[in-house]
């Protein structure tokens, strides 16, 4: 009878290895989470996964190209079935795309697009829009005066798409003389200290005429609030940012900050993590848009993001729970 016991146990044992082995092992190779935005999709996406009965792999490039591709060829030794990618560098991730379809495994290119090559699917926020939405909302508030552009680094597609947004709103106002753009640069590593320095620096070189600035997202939003501050400019300066940071929030509460966009985090979670899914049990997806990447038309979601200003602060980013109240508030 124990001897029957003990060979139950071992049955039981090896069946509940064979399952777990069975489930559908998900990598997502992730750029940084020095933003804190980025703690949130990796939170959201290891329990999405693991709700969809999937193993999630997740890895944290810190920035580093090479060490991300490094990560995805471990990844791809260890069985991984679908490679989900926020890519640390637009076009050198290519050759992560390359690597797993060697192996067989899809790739879905995550919020930024990987450039240049087969990837297979995109999911992100429309880029475009994002920047329209700035540029459009802060020109109705100052449609004449100084701009400052701060842009993210040029080895972020999402960067080069929101330019694109912004010039769709603001090039009809230069061409008429009412705006003029005296700040367009490109930040590397949406790093808050440069965009700090380069407000400074202008700012410094006797310009006193800065009306708007319109940054790539809340970090280098903050980082020019900082500069401004010095100068005694704060809350006289138009400022726009993205990603909803709690930072960026408290600086709407306070004035410093005029509106950040919004992404709906939990969606493109949702979106990506389902579709990963369905690519590792080889069923169909379907997406009605296309992106051009440079090689293809990738098949896409695109979601929309919204505004947040200090008036929809609770209808937008405290009812969907992305933030706390009492982070907000209590801390102003």
């Amino acid at each position: 009878m124990k001897a029957f016991r003990l060979i139950f146990k071992g049955l039981l044992l090896l069946a509940l290895l064979t399952g777990c082995n069975n489930k559908p092992k998900i990598g997502f190779l992730m750029d940084t989470l020095s933003i804190d935005r980025w703690e949130k999709d990796k939170e959201l996406f290891e329990k999405q996964v693991e709700e969809l009965g999937a193993i999630p792999l997740v890895r944290v490039a810190n920035g580093n190209s090479p060490k991300q591709f490094e990560q995805a060829t471990q990844l791809l030794y260890e069985g991984v079935d679908v490679l989900v990618v926020i890519p640390v560098d637009l076009h050198a991730s290519r050759d992560i795309v390359k690597s797993a379809h060697e192996k067989g495994v899809p790739v879905i290119s995550y919020d930024r697009m990987i450039r240049d090559c087969n990837v297979d699917y995109y999911v992100s926020t429309d880029n475009i829009r994002i920047g329209e939405l700035q540029a459009g909302y802060l020109s109705k508030m100052a449609p004449t005066g100084s701009y400052a552009l701060l842009d993210g680094p040029t080895k972020d597609y999402n960067a080069t798409l929101l330019h694109l947004g912004w010039m769709n709103v603001l090039q009809p106002l230069i061409e008429k003389g009412d705006i003029n753009i005296v700040i367009d640069e490109y930040v590397n590593e949406w790093d808050a200290q440069e965009a700090f320095t380069i407000i400074k620096n202008y700012l410094s070189g006797n310009n006193p005429d800065l009306d708007v600035i319109i940054a790539g997202n809340d970090e280098l939003a903050g980082g020019a609030i900082r500069a401004l501050r010095q100068f005694n400019l704060k809350k006289k300066v138009l400022v726009a940012g993205q990603d909803a940071e709690l930072n960026a929030i408290r600086n709407i509460v306070a004035g410093d900050q005029t509106i950040t966009i919004y992404k709906p985090i939990d969606a493109l979670v949702s979106t990506a993590a389902n579709m990963a899914i369905k690519l590792a049990n080889k069923e169909p997806i379907n997406t009605s848009i296309t992106v051009n990447n440079g090689y293809k038309l990738v098949p896409s979601v695109l979601l929309t993001s919204q505004v947040v200003n200090q008036q929809n602060i609770q209808l937008t980013v405290v009812s969907e729970g992305y933030l706390d109240e009492s982070d907000i508030f209590d801390a102003n």
